[in-house]
């Protein structure tokens, strides 16, 4: 459901005020905290990042799929990150209360159900929240357990979406107190997800609505009040995420393109791709985390304990892919046609402790100090199942080849690999607030880090490199400060200015597939193996005002970056790869401003305007400008303007029953044009030739696709009657029914498949919801 920007209400102020002494050091970060109350959050139906980023000046959001999307916050971004880049670490924190989720690519979808506000914080977050925050940091808050007091939520919606299937969800909550110390809250939630991408395939054939999925889980969480200074809170929470396909369209693929004459010539049309195999995702994650606080005379003592498990599974046609292949190794037709599925697979465990020291005395100095350790344990591995491929490779390339490339792995596979990572960080940080006078405070933070990182590599198969147990080690350490300024003007305005260092750790490369790539590429891409830290410095300036039902919010930042890490793809070799540019740098200006024109209507507008480069060039051994990365182009995947704008009118409503109030909301997305890699705005970029001769197709043709991903806006409606306890909304998401290409992507550079990532089609819904 769409989420019209809100107003930080008097709720809001609350929550401010009783916040923890994390959450009030976060106060005074200039221009951080965009939240979004209970209430709010209950009547707009929020239940995605996706949702809350609508309206959020300098969030951007990649949808890749379910369970898969990439968050940015101004312009701090390296491109997308894909499936198969289990080494990458995130950009942008992601919290769900005290435990960090955040897991490059695969930051976990959960639901949103029960939710007391969402924190975006913007920056880099470098010393509370450490690495992984190099742009800034997303908190969701859920509501706690509440001791003595009973209560339960319940919500039902169906929709259905243009061209697509139909989808729905049920969630409910109950907060039961065990004992006058004690009460549990237990949430619930089951949510199918309508399709809306038809998938084309052999003989005629033809799938619809084939990325259809589900979302199932539980949050229960105790809350322990063992005295008047000591409250523990247990959580466990569990929640699968499954989805029969992806939202991707296609423009070219080896096995469907105009070009074939001994095969039907195809054009895919949106919403289309073709398929050998069916595909699948599914993310079963468990997290159980325990929150202690203790007070003491002058202190508070927080303990932060989590324990992540997740089980991911990528599946994905990888027919054109290893066709593709067959074509260059002259295998026959048969051999070419063969159905291939890339399985990626991630089982990761994560354990994390922080110990937090906060002072509580009244004086001129506020502070907080603790310590942080988290251990990762991935394991991640792919496999290329391709029935009858062997056969083939022993008859082309002679007797005992496909046995010899094999190795330990499975027969029919010409790629697998299993890589392991193991992951250690220690942190110590720090802030303190000096309370000059009554007006003005300066806060100092630091945090110094030690990263370890052991991956080990092991491979087979025809396509491999046929690396055996080969470990590779990265290690940093280091130190990021913050220096912030508040300044309260007056009883309505509030100026603020920063300098605040953040920082994302570097890690290995997959060694390149090199018996896929040309002579060429392998060249060029073959020298990349480990890349370090990235580093960044944000020197920002904001003010804050609100008076009389108004509230403006702006900030002017720049951010330099330095060993930038830049992904991309390695041309032919179907392998992605990381580097470091040594500098770049983003700047902008972004504002907030709400107003309650009357009683009934509320209005909102918010945007950023940015500008995000490289300063450096970067070139080949031939001297050639390498992908893209030139000074003065554009960084990948940042908008240079984001906008929305949002209205909410409430009216009287006593003739469907005393007390209902009724609503309407609206609200508008706009989004500028941008680019998937850096190398997308080179010119020619936008033309592919696959070199493939097959199915009469000479292999010489060129499809031409715009690498610029278009400007494209969003329109968000929705209606209905509250009665207080209960709320009934009808909604449109996607109200022009916009088709919009979110990101780009290619196999093996291009000449096996060409497809955008796309957008919801409209969506129409009805939404019920019941508190008790």
């Amino acid at each position: 459901m769409s989420v019209p920007a809100l107003a930080q209400s008097d709720e809001t102020e609350v929550i401010v005020v009783t916040a923890t002494k994390r959450e009030q050091a976060i106060q005074d970060v200039p221009f951080s905290l965009n939240a979004q109350t209970e209430d709010d959050i209950q009547r707009t139906g929020a239940d995605s990042i996706e949702d809350i980023a609508r309206n959020v000046a300098s969030l951007s959001i990649q949808n890749l799929g379910p369970g898969q999307s990439q968050v940015s916050i101004r312009g701090v971004s390296a491109g997308q990150i894909v499936r198969d880049q289990p080494g990458v670490k995130e950009q942008v924190g992601v919290y769900l209360d005290e435990s960090v989720i955040s897991l490059s690519l695969f930051t976990p979808d959960f639901d949103l159900y029960d939710l007391n506000r969402v924190e975006t914080l913007r920056g880099p977050q470098g010393t509370l929240f450490g690495s992984g925050s190099i742009g800034g940091t997303v908190r969701y808050i859920t509501n706690q357990p509440a001791i003595g007091e009973h209560s339960a939520s319940a919500e039902a919606e169906l929709n259905t979406v243009a061209d697509g299937g139909e989808g729905g969800h049920l969630k409910g909550m109950v907060n039961v107190p065990m004992s006058d110390a004690a009460a549990l809250r237990l949430v619930g939630y089951h949510t199918n997800y309508a399709g809306y991408i038809d998938a084309l395939g052999e003989g005629g054939s033809r799938d619809e609505d084939v990325n259809s999925g589900s979302r199932t889980g539980f949050r229960a969480a105790l809350g322990l009040e063992l005295s008047d200074t000591v409250r523990i809170t247990p959580r466990i929470i569990y929640q699968e995420t499954e989805a029969d396909g992806f939202n991707r369209q296609e423009r070219f693929n080896l096995f469907a393109n105009p070009f074939t004459t001994t095969r039907p010539a195809i054009q895919l049309e949106e919403r289309e791709q073709y398929l050998l195999l069916g595909e699948e995702f599914s993310d079963e994650t468990m997290l159980a985390d325990v929150t202690a606080e203790f007070s003491f005379d002058g202190v508070d003592l927080t303990s932060v304990t989590s324990f992540t498990d997740r089980e991911i599974l990528v599946s994905r046609d990888a027919s054109a892919l290893t066709g593709s292949v067959s074509v260059d190794l002259g295998y026959p037709d048969a051999a070419v046609t063969l159905p291939s599925n890339l399985r990626d697979t991630t089982d990761v465990s994560q354990f994390t402790q922080e110990i937090r020291l906060a002072s509580t005395t009244d004086g001129d100095v506020d502070w907080i100090v603790g310590a942080f350790y988290s251990d990762v344990d991935r394991e991640y591995a792919q496999r290329l199942p391709t029935p009858g491929y062997d056969a083939f490779t022993d008859a082309t390339l002679g007797a005992g080849t496909a046995a010899a490339t094999n190795g330990s792995f499975p027969a029919d596979s010409p790629y697998s690999a299993d890589l392991d990572y193991s992951i250690e960080q220690i942190a110590i940080f720090g802030e303190a607030t000096w309370y000059a006078t009554d007006r003005f405070n300066l806060t100092f933070g630091g945090r110094w880090y030690d990263f370890d990182e052991v991956r080990t590599i092991s491979q087979g198969g025809l396509f491999s490199s046929g690396f055996d147990n080969v470990e590779d080690t990265t290690s940093s350490d280091g130190f990021n400060a913050r220096l912030i300024g508040s300044y309260e003007l007056n009883d309505t305005v509030t100026l603020n200015a920063q300098a605040s260092q953040g920082f994302r750790l570097g890690g290995v490369n997959d060694p390149l597939n090199s018996t896929l790539c040309t002579t060429e590429d392998e060249a060029i891409f073959g020298g990349f193996q480990d890349y370090d830290d990235e580093t960044l410095w944000n020197y920002e300036a904001g003010i804050k005002a609100q008076r009389n039902g108004w509230t403006f919010n702006a900030a002017v930042f720049h951010n330099e970056i330095d060993d930038l890490q830049v992904t991309l793809d390695a041309g032919s070799c179907s392998s992605r790869i990381t580097f470091n540019v040594p500098e770049a740098h983003s700047t902008g200006v972004e504002f907030e401003y709400s107003y309650q024109m009357t009683d009934n209507l509320f209005v909102a507008f918010a945007g950023t305007i940015l500008e995000a480069e490289f300063d450096t060039t970067v070139v080949d051994g031939t001297g050639a400008v390498l992908a893209g990365i030139e000074s003065g182009n554009r960084l990948a995947s940042t908008p240079e303007v984001m906008l929305s704008a949002s209205m909410a009118y409430t009216f009287d409503a006593s003739w469907a029953g005393s007390g209902a109030e009724g609503f309407f909301t609206a609200s508008y997305q706009h989004v500028g044009g941008q680019f998937t890699q850096p190398s997308d705005q080179v010119d020619g970029a936008g033309t592919f030739v696959s070199g493939l001769p097959f199915g009469g197709a000479s292999g010489a043709d060129g499809t031409w696709v715009d690498l610029e991903l278009d400007p494209y806006g969003l329109g968000f409606l929705s209606a209905g009657l509250d009665w207080g306890d209960t709320q009934l909304t009808l909604f449109v998401d996607n109200v022009m029914d916009e088709n919009v290409n979110t990101s780009f992507d290619r196999e093996r550079g291009g000449r096996a498949r060409l497809g955008f990532r796309t957008n919801q089609p409209r969506t129409i819904g009805i939404n019920i919801r019941k508190q008790y």
